[in-house]
């Protein structure tokens, strides 16, 4: 697992350096539009301690940062009305998922059909 960067974007992010589009902010998670949506409905929760993905957070967090995490995710889909028509989450983790941010991120994706999860080898 690479180590943790407090310079990356999230962490900016959470620092107050970049600002974001809030939905929704709890005492551990802060759930913001992401700036370049894949779906009418896209959305980034974010744990705010410094976890670098979800096999960190889930050795390392505290019980109360992971209840308040998950909590964060079902009410930031309720917020923005994801929860009606049906939703994805989608959180990658490491290299052969194609993690981008070493950062815990999850995503909050709905608002139309969505396809399949993956293409099937080959495909």
């Amino acid at each position: 697992m690479p180590a943790y960067d407090p310079n990356n974007i999230f962490a900016r992010i959470l620092r107050g350096e970049i600002p974001c589009k809030k939905v929704h902010e709890s005492a551990h998670s802060l759930a913001f539009h992401d700036i370049n949506p894949l779906a009418p409905i896209h959305v980034l929760v974010i744990p705010k301690g410094p976890y670098v993905d979800f096999d960190d957070f889930s050795a390392k967090a505290s019980a109360e940062e992971q209840a308040d995490y998950l909590k964060a995710i079902g009410d930031t889909a309720r917020v923005v009305g994801a929860d009606a028509g049906g939703y994805r989450l989608l959180s990658n983790c490491g290299v052969n998922a194609n993690q981008e941010v070493p950062h815990l991120h999850m995503h909050i994706f709905g608002g139309r059909m969505l396809g399949r999860m993956l293409k099937r080898e080959g495909e």
